[in-house]
C-alpha cells in the first residue's frame, strides 16, 4: 500500500499539456458606428449643455429686493353700490345758489297728488302660532299663483307636437292598410266573424276548463304533471286570443 507522498510509476508517464479554451469574446454590432461618432468631433457637446455658457452682461446684476414676492398692482377701491350713494355733504366753502324762486304750491300739489292716489293694498299675510307670528301669504303656497299666468289653461306644446306625430303616424298606417286592400293581401273580418271566432275562443277555454278541473289536486306522476301543465298553457293563450279579440274591434287577415 503507497500513499501519496511517495512516488508512483503514473508520474513517470509524459502528460499532454491542455490549454484552457476561453469562449468568444462579445462584440458588439455598433462597434464601428461609436468609433465613427467619436471621432466625428462631438467631444465638446458631450457633456449637459454646450462646453462655454454666455456670460451675462455687467448691467444685468441682482438688485436688492428682486427675487421678493411681488404684489399686484394698487387700484381704487370701489362699493359695489357707489351708484346709489347720495351726494356728499357740501363742504362750508361751497355756496348755495342765490335768488332762485319757484311758483310752485306745494302744499296743493301735494294734496291733489294724495286724493288721486290710488290706495295702497295691504299684503296678503298669514299667522300661524298663537302668538300671531305672520309670514307672506303667496310664497307660502296656499296663494293660487299658477293659475294667474298667461300661458296658464292652453295645452302645452310638447303635447300638440305628440298629437300631429300620432296623427300622422295614423295616416301612414291608413295607406299602408289601403295599399295592401288594393293588391288584395288583406281583408278586414266582419262584425259576425270576429263575433264568431270569439265565441268559439271562450267555449274551447270552458271545455279545457272543466277538464282542468277533473284532473286530481296532487300531480303525483309525470303525465298527470305535464297534461296539466299543457292545460295551464292552452289557458293562457286563450286568453291572450279572447282579449285581443274584446279590444280591437277591427282585424285584418292576410288571405
Amino acid at each position: 500500500m503507497t500513499s501519496y507522498d511517495e512516488p508512483s510509476i503514473y508520474s513517470l508517464l509524459a502528460v499532454e499539456e491542455t490549454k484552457e479554451q476561453k469562449p468568444k469574446k462579445y462584440t458588439s454590432k455598433f462597434r464601428q458606428n461609436v468609433k465613427q461618432e467619436y471621432a466625428s468631433g462631438r467631444d465638446p457637446n458631450k457633456t449637459m449643455g454646450p462646453a462655454k455658457v454666455a456670460v451675462p452682461p455687467p448691467t444685468d446684476y441682482l438688485k436688492k429686493h428682486e427675487k421678493e414676492p411681488q404684489l399686484p398692482t394698487k387700484e381704487s377701491f370701489k362699493y359695489p353700490d357707489d351708484d346709489r350713494k347720495r351726494p356728499p355733504v357740501p363742504s362750508k366753502n361751497d355756496t348755495p345758489l342765490m335768488g332762485l324762486k319757484t311758483t310752485k304750491n306745494f302744499i296743493s300739489t301735494n294734496a291733489v297728488e294724495n286724493i288721486t292716489a290710488v290706495p295702497k293694498l295691504p299684503a296678503k299675510k298669514y299667522a300661524d302660532t298663537r302668538n300671531g307670528d305672520t309670514h307672506n301669504l303667496v310664497p307660502s303656497g296656499y296663494e293660487p299663483v299658477y293659475v294667474h299666468k298667461k300661458e296658464f289653461g292652453e295645452v302645452p306644446t310638447y303635447l300638440t307636437k305628440r298629437k300631429e306625430e300620432i296623427k300622422r303616424a295614423q295616416e301612414e298606417y291608413d295607406q299602408y292598410i289601403a295599399e295592401h286592400f288594393r293588391r288584395g293581401a288583406l281583408r278586414q273580418l266582419t262584425e259576425e266573424e270576429r263575433a264568431a271566432i270569439l265565441d268559439g275562443l271562450k267555449t274551447n277555454w270552458e271545455d279545457i276548463h272543466d277538464q282542468y278541473q277533473g284532473l286530481s289536486v296532487v300531480p303525483d306522476t309525470a303525465p298527470k304533471k305535464n297534461r296539466k301543465e299543457r292545460m295551464e298553457a292552452q289557458m293562457k293563450q286563450l286568453e291572450r286570443d279572447i282579449e285581443l279579440f274584446q279590444k280591437h274591434k277591427i282585424i285584418y287577415i292576410g288571405n
